[in-house]
């Protein structure tokens, strides 16, 4: 700003800013901490709100039941109800608050005569000693990690500060009993009395309130039940505590007892199953959130789960692993096998891992074909592709000028579905698999798309195939049953469907694979249909079907993602699932099934069973409903001879069929088959033999301990 000269020429000074003084800076000061303060109040309202604290600090205990009642898992913390401390004897409040915070009700969440003693003790003694009280430590298992910083050290402050200012000291001290750690995956006074004592805290005795209260120091290390010395030792020094507070004499604390422990603990459960791990995050979404233990009840169905797990077992898989999913066609899931054996791995190869579904993904393919007006009769070129920078061949190197749709899925042939592919374009068939539920990518201008090469889970592609089934997809996998749609939900799902037309088609192109194609060791008596898969360098093997009412998906490979020896999808992926569908249809007879016990010890459905009894050249025994079954083929077509009380009996699902493909062929068999009846008959003798054996060991050793002689 510029001044002019006055009338004498001379050019006035600017005006001068007024001093400020300690009354305008005060104004500020306290503007900026008022400014300040608020800001703390909303980011605790935010991070620390007061609803949380009373909230459990660990899941409480679910039990996830199969759909027939069977217990299969129970997961979570034993936690209880929270307890008041009005309704408590005095004994017990006067406990705790002895030994972890002697001036809980004089402090405003800082002690700092706590904090002082407890700074001289770690810098004299050696020894490590805290100076938390009972707010700061409700603020830290609630709010704060269990991390070790300063900056954790001031958050702490700040919410044992916000506590006190909203919560009464009981309301605090209740929080802090109902939530704290006691040990055995205990949470809460409740659970911890119920536990240890087999009694409600109400009822506590000093002596059993004082043990109680000695824990919160280290928990684990002073449980009573693996180190009572340890915990009556520490229950002295709250005794001691209780007397240098004044809440007791010295006389009545020296009369105070051992007390007795009362545990009442049931047999060891199982945390965890593949189909337990899966469903667990569901039914936590179920739960509401408080401390009761609740109990679901899931679509498992224990007697599919045991059929699946002797199927899985039977398998000649060596090294290799294998995953089997079975659902109904709404997505209900009735059985999962996660791997072979989940006590060494419990990794889920059916939900967490994406490996590559190779011929299975043709489904998407020739689908979107059928959408554009292709039908299963129309031909297409089968000849060997030479052009080109993707030229994949048909395994066994068979190929044709042409070749109908139907025989092409059927015999799965690469190079047929690739022309049919790029006819009708990567975008279709990509938004095919989306309208059939593959959230998994799949990348654009990938002509190898078409043969299957992008990872997927075993689930997504089962639950794709059961949108087939139902013919309404998408088809969502759970593990719980659904509630019941109304009208109104039903018009809103956005579920979509084929055309009649359509569906019988792809059904044509599925039961093909089955009949007559890639998937004949999969046939069944009744309808089936499925699609084989084999990944490139044979390092998965799938078969993918369904059947009645039930929709399966089977897995075979390594997890190093080494190549399988000698194994495709149509081998022994197929064969798995047949001697699955056999079980689950009733084409073989279910063991007797026992009463169950929802409250009971849970059911190891995971555990591996006796399966196949290989006899040579392809042929396995089994023992099942007092029969022995022997499975086998005759001219590619799967044969059963069974072996009962009665004789000798066949039951071939097509030995016409398969005997017309060659006389010889047949005669042969049916000389190695005289052979293999004889080897079941010894092996059938040995088994008999070593059960009696087994039996006779059960019952000497159930039997009393006779007397001795006099």
């Amino acid at each position: 700003m510029a001044f002019e000269p006055d009338d004498d020429g001379e050019i006035p000074l600017p005006p001068s800013r007024p001093k400020r003084n300690w009354l305008w800076w005060t104004k500020k000061g306290l503007t900026a901490a008022l400014l300040l303060f608020v800001m703390l109040v909303i980011w605790l309202a935010i991070t620390a709100p007061l609803s949380k604290s009373l909230q459990p600090v660990s899941p409480p205990q679910i039990t996830l039941l199969a759909a027939d009642g069977t217990p299969i898992a129970r997961n979570g913390a034993i936690v209880e109800q929270p307890v008041k401390v009005a309704k408590l004897p005095p004994h017990v409040a006067q406990a705790f608050v002895a030994i972890e915070d002697r001036r809980f009700y004089n402090h405003w969440g800082l002690d700092p005569r706590a904090i002082v003693r407890a700074t001289w003790n770690n810098l004299t003694s050696g020894s490590t000693q805290g100076g938390s009280t009972i707010t700061q430590q409700l603020a830290k298992f609630t709010y704060l990690s269990s991390e070790r910083s300063l900056a954790r050290k001031g958050r702490e402050a700040l919410i044992a500060f916000w506590l006190e200012a909203w919560l009464t000291k009981d309301e605090i001290l209740e929080r802090y009993l109902s939530n704290a750690y006691f040990g055995d995956n205990t949470y809460g006074l409740r659970a911890a009395s119920l536990h240890y004592f087999h009694r409600q805290p109400e009822n506590l005795k000093p002596e059993q309130a004082a043990m109680l209260a000695g824990l919160m120091q280290a928990p684990s290390r002073l449980a009573p039940t693996k180190h009572f010395e340890r915990a009556e030792k520490r229950m002295r020094l709250v005794l001691q505590a209780m007397v240098d507070a004044g809440y007791m004499t010295a006389a009545e604390a020296k009369a105070v007892g051992t007390p007795r422990l009362d545990v009442r603990r049931r047999n060891e459960l199982p945390t965890g199953t593949y189909f337990a791990d899966w469903a667990l995050p569901q039914a936590r979404q179920l739960g509401d959130g408080g401390y009761s233990k609740q109990t679901f009840t899931t679509t498992l169905d224990a007697r599919l789960q045991a059929a699946a797990r002797r199927a899985a077992e039977g398998a000649r898989l060596g090294g290799a692993q294998v995953a089997l999913v079975a659902m109904r066609r709404n997505g209900e899931v009735v059985a999962m096998v996660g791997g072979k054996d989940y006590s060494r791995s419990s990794f889920n190869r059916v939900t967490q891992s994406r490996r590559q579904p190779g011929s299975t993904f043709k489904l998407f393919v020739y689908l979107a074909a059928l959408e554009k007006g292709w039908k299963p009769d129309d031909t297409i070129s089968n000849a060997e592709i030479t052009t080109g920078s993707y030229r994949p061949r048909n395994a066994g190197g068979s190929y044709s000028d042409t070749i109908t749709l139907k025989d092409a899925f059927a015999r799965s042939s690469n190079v047929a579905t690739l022309r049919l592919f790029n006819q009708v374009s990567d975008k279709a068939v990509i938004a095919t698999a989306r309208k059939l539920g593959v959230t998994s990518p799949l990348p654009e201008g990938d002509p190898s798309l078409a043969l299957g090469t992008s990872g997927m889970t075993l689930l997504e592609l089962t639950a794709a195939y059961a949108g087939v089934a139902a013919n309404h997809y998408p088809v969502t996998p759970r593990a719980f049953k659904e509630e019941e749609a109304g009208w109104f939900d039903w018009l809103l799902d956005g579920s979509d469907s084929l055309s009649s037309r359509n569906h019988k088609d792809m059904e044509q192109l599925l039961g093909g694979v089955v009949t007559e194609g890639t998937g004949r060791a999969a046939r069944l008596h009744k309808a089936s249909f499925g699609k084989t898969g084999t990944s490139q360098g044979n390092r998965d093997a799938l078969f993918i079907g369904y059947a009645g009412d039930l929709v399966v998906g089977v897995w075979v490979g390594n997890d190093d993602n080494k190549p399988l020896a000698g194994v495709s999808g149509g081998g022994l992926p197929a064969q798995i699932w047949r001697n699955f569908m056999r079980q689950a249809l009733g084409e073989s007879t279910p063991p007797k099934k026992k009463p169950v016990n929802p409250s009971g010890p849970v059911q190891p459905l995971d555990l591996p069973v006796i399966g196949d009894i290989p006899l040579g050249q392809g042929n396995n025994l089994r023992i099942d409903g007092g029969q022995a079954t022997i499975s086998t083929e005759i001219g590619g077509a799967p044969v059963d001879v069974r072996i009962d009380g009665q004789g000798v009996s066949i039951n071939g699902t097509d030995i016409a069929n398969g005997a017309a493909r060659g006389t010889e062929a047949a005669r042969r068999a049916l000389e190695d088959q005289r052979q293999t009846v004889q080897n079941a008959r010894e092996a059938t003798q040995r088994l008999e033999a070593e059960l009696r054996r087994r039996a006779e060991q059960v019952q000497n050793e159930r039997a009393p301990p006779q007397p001795p002689a006099r």
